[in-house]
């Protein structure tokens, strides 16, 4: 049964993924042909639509964690793919900025349903093999950027809107697959008494981390690595459209090669490392490996250089799941929903900030203004990000190496009270 709700939650994650990828490639060249073509005014808002996007997931990610530790997991993701589904066809309709714009924003809402399939796999798996599942789950984030960018590139070829209206056939399919199939993984012995609008919110499920000191370090080791990822998220398919003159085919190709290179390192190196090498010390290599891969990507000249950092980047990806399982550890059972919501809220932190940071960081170097011509310095900067969740990592993490891991979660601390 475990391993049949593990392999549910693998399908729709990869449904999930898969619909996001397909319009990753004519997202931002449907936004520059709404602006009149002006690559520059293209930038600046997609990096506005990434910020709303994020925004939106800072404020509903620990809502729906914490309605999946009170009502399930189960009917929270199936709200989430039906309303992600509805809000691709919004968009695919959609003739003006302002439409577009609220699509985002809805879809930024409704996108949340990773923050609960991570709290379905720590339901469903001991604490030993939490790693490998975090890393299959990685996978399929993997499958669906295999298939996903190169499909979008090819539908966009014929259509900008196309791949719009795939993504949200994909979302709705996977609604009835869901609704059909999926089991539920909280039973109801193990749910919270209540939903608590209160602790509900982001800074409310922020401060459940302040019962668990030993894992906040780690969540802000986790927070920068998402932030970085943004420089390639936000900034891609432009910089190679500047800087290597590719159209969306070339990026569709180009990001089906990086989910590839990351499924066979989700997929078939994850669980067999962690057990050879820790937990701790898969993490604190995936995050060297990131470093080293986006330095590649920022100061390559050529178009060979910027594809030899994508296996790199691909290896960073080992230090995501082991993080996740050391987290996972440091949690009561009945607050995994609030923790991966924190989690989620925090990358939707990133999400706000990360976007608008680096395509103006992309703007800045390659505009006629620039004492530094250097289309890439998005990438250099998140480098400088991993290096600094790299000594993070290492100090917070170095008690997990002195102190054998327990089923159980150590107790909570009490959160003070307010003064007086």
């Amino acid at each position: 049964m475990r391993r049949a709700a593990v392999i549910f939650i693998f399908v729709t994650v990869v449904l999930d993924m898969l619909a996001f990828g397909l319009i990753i490639p004519v997202l931002p060249h449907l936004v520059q042909a709404m602006v009149g073509g002006d690559i520059a005014v293209a930038t600046q808002w997609t990096g506005l639509f990434g910020a709303l996007f994020g925004l939106m997931q800072f404020v509903f990610s620990p809502i729906q964690g914490a309605l999946s530790d009170r009502f399930g997991r189960r009917p929270v993701i199936l709200a989430s793919n039906l309303g992600l589904g509805l809000d691709f066809i919004v968009m695919a309709l959609a003739q003006t900025l302002p439409v577009l714009f609220i699509g985002r924003l809805v879809s930024g809402i409704t996108a949340a349903s990773f923050t609960t399939a991570n709290a379905y796999i720590a339901d469903v798996t001991p604490r030993e093999k939490r790693a490998a599942a975090f890393g299959l789950l990685g996978a399929a984030f993997g499958i669906g950027f295999v298939i996903g960018p190169a499909l979008g590139g090819f539908l966009g070829g014929i259509s900008p809107r196309l791949p719009f209206w795939v993504a949200g056939a994909l979302a709705l399919a996977n609604f009835v697959y869901g609704w059909l199939i999926l089991p539920e993984s909280l039973p109801p012995e193990r749910r919270t008494p209540r939903f608590d609008l209160k602790g509900a919110n982001p800074l409310g499920a922020l401060r459940m981390l302040r019962r668990y000191p030993h894992a906040l370090g780690l969540v802000v080791v986790i927070f920068l690595t998402q932030f970085a990822q943004f420089s390639l998220n936000s900034t891609f398919v432009l910089f190679a459209d500047y800087r290597f003159q590719w159209g969306p085919q070339e990026v569709g190709y180009t990001l089906a090669l990086v989910g590839l290179c990351s499924g066979i390192v989700q997929a078939g190196l994850v669980g067999r490392l962690v057990r050879r090498f820790g937990e701790r010390r898969l993490m604190l290599s995936g995050l060297a490996f990131g470093i080293a891969g986006f330095l590649l990507f920022g100061l390559g000249a050529t178009p060979l250089v910027f594809l030899a950092g994508i296996p790199l980047l691909a290896l960073a990806g080992l230090g995501g799941p082991p993080a996740q399982a050391i987290l996972t550890q440091q949690v009561d059972p009945h607050e995994q929903g609030r923790l991966q919501g924190a989690i989620s809220g925090l990358a939707g932190l990133a999400t706000i900030f990360g976007p608008f940071l680096f395509t103006q960081v992309f703007a800045t170097f390659i505009g006629p203004q620039a004492n530094l011509h250097l289309p890439g310095a998005a990438f250099v900067l998140s480098a400088a990000l991993l290096a600094a969740g790299l000594l993070l990592g290492w100090r917070v993490t170095a008690r997990f190496a002195r102190i054998p891991a327990t089923d159980a979660a150590p107790p909570p601390v009490a959160e003070p009270g307010p003064p007086g």
